[in-house]
């Protein structure tokens, strides 16, 4: 069963943010949401084990990481490409 990227990821952000799904645009920052760099983390951890994938993700310097988490649409496109380069 293939999962709806989109809606999971946003579930998982939403459940960080303490906010229900709906609530949650794609144009919006993290900090927006007020997810704090703990709750980034522990976001990561979810979208991890949700999707079985590995995010190259350094919380120490999250802008050389490479995984763009500047929006909500930014992390779901990120997390769709680790999805796809897994496959390949």
């Amino acid at each position: 069963m293939v999962k709806d990227v989109r809606q999971e990821v946003i579930a998982i952000i939403a459940e960080q943010a303490v906010l229900e799904p709906s609530d949650v645009s794609l144009e919006q920052s993290l900090e927006d949401l007020g997810i704090d760099s703990l709750g980034l983390v522990e976001a990561i951890f979810s979208i991890e084990e949700a999707f079985d994938i590995q995010v190259p993700f350094n919380a120490n310097d999250p802008d050389a990481s490479g995984f763009d988490i500047s929006s909500v649409a930014a992390i779901i496109g990120a997390v769709e490409g680790l999805i796809e380069a897994q496959k390949a």
